[in-house]
């Protein structure tokens, strides 16, 4: 009985501590279904407006994954708007092509967190 109890409670404790990146910080959902995170900046009119929408395998939560990637991309000057939705695995970035390119969009994302974390997939 002390054996199951100490295993769960281990168990309970090490899937807080490793489940997700960049939460122990921030104020948790509201239990919401669909979690979209959406940035957007008020910059100079872009020359050669553009969107690019690509999905991303390796998140693994809305606030600390989908967040951090949207923040990466939004800071990233050219970029307009950039929004990652964490149920679809999805990211949709309004940018300007006269100073970025959807590659280094992809590397950005790539690059985010320990560098091995995220893959983008289906590049459109």
């Amino acid at each position: 009985m002390n054996f199951t109890k100490s295993l769960v409670t281990l168990g309970i404790a090490s899937s807080l501590l490793f489940s997700c990146k960049d939460t122990a910080s921030k104020p948790a959902a509201n239990n919401e279904t669909e979690v979209t995170a959406t940035t957007e900046k008020t910059p100079a009119v872009a020359a050669k407006p553009e969107t690019a929408s690509f999905k991303i395998d390796g998140m693994t939560c809305a606030m600390g994954c989908a967040k951090t990637i949207e923040k990466e991309l939004a800071d990233m000057e050219g970029v307009q708007k950039a929004t990652v939705d964490f149920d679809k695995k999805e990211a949709t970035v309004e940018f300007d092509a006269a100073v970025l390119t959807p590659e280094k969009l992809y590397a950005t994302v790539e690059a985010a967190a320990d560098g091995a974390t995220y893959k983008v997939v289906h590049k459109k």
